[in-house]
Order: C-alpha cells, then structure tokens, then sequence
C-alpha cells in the first residue's frame, strides 16, 4: 500500500486512477483552520492548528457509474460516497484502493435475509473487506452487484 501522507497526494492518486479509468475528476480545496469542517472551534481570521499546521481538506467528485464522491479530511481519514452509500472513517492511504475496487468490479452488494437488508463490501489490501450497511434503496449500479 503506497502511503499517502497529505491530502494532496491523495487527490493526485485520485487523479491519476481519474485518468486511467476514463473518468471526469472535480476537485475543490478548503485549506485554513477556518475553513476546513472539522475545525469549528477555530476563531475568525486562524487558519493554522495549534501545532503551526496549515489543514488541507478536499472533495472529489469522480464521474461515471457509480457515482462516486471523496471527502478527504486534514487528519488522515476520508468519506467516499458511492451511489449515495456513505462509507466513512476511511484511512487516507486506503482511499485509492477503494476507489479501484469499485472500478475494477470487485466490489459487491451482499444480501442479508435475516435480518434483511444489505451491504456495500468493498475489498482492500491486506485481506481487508470494507463493509458498509446500505440505508438506502438500491441504485441500478448496486442492484447489479447483488449477491
């Protein structure tokens, strides 16, 4: 697994899979202490941590089916968005290993009969299985991973 130390190598890695998969790529930045979502508590005008650092949050807005939306946070962790399916707490370094797994169809939708319902597994490196509980309908690109 190749380590991704900032947000910025995060996005480009996303752009590189982007360009090797034919697929559109919108990115917006939100860089400062002020402006980032998980810094709230900052006051008016701080844009750096405590510790000097300037944060660095992006979104990621990948085109195609599935519909797929990358919220990478300044602390190392992401939210992908697939079809609507939140999965969140992703590790920053595991987010372009995600994101080949949707495209390269080794992602599933696995069905539960009892109690009924279904999850998003998606897998990544290390014999690890992402497994996210779907809350919502299935879209056409889920349904047809069903299993």
């Amino acid at each position: 697994m190749n380590r991704l130390p900032t947000t910025e190598a995060a996005v480009n890695a996303l752009r590189a899979i982007a360009t090797e998969y034919a697929r559109e790529i919108e990115v917006s930045h939100d860089i400062g202490a002020d402006q980032t979502s998980r810094r709230s508590a900052a006051g008016i005008g701080v844009t750096t941590d405590p510790d000097g650092s300037l944060p660095h949050e992006a979104y990621v807005d990948l085109g195609g089916l599935p519909h797929v939306h990358v919220r990478l946070y300044p602390d190392g962790d992401s939210m992908i968005t697939v079809d609507g399916v939140e999965c969140p707490d992703i590790d920053r370094d595991d987010v372009p290993a995600f994101v080949r797994s949707l495209y390269d169809g080794r992602a599933w939708v696995k069905i539960r009969r009892f109690p009924p319902g279904y999850l998003l597994m998606v897998p990544l490196p290390g014999d690890r299985v992402h497994k996210e509980f779907i809350l919502i309908g299935l879209t056409r690109w889920l349904a047809a991973r069903a299993r």
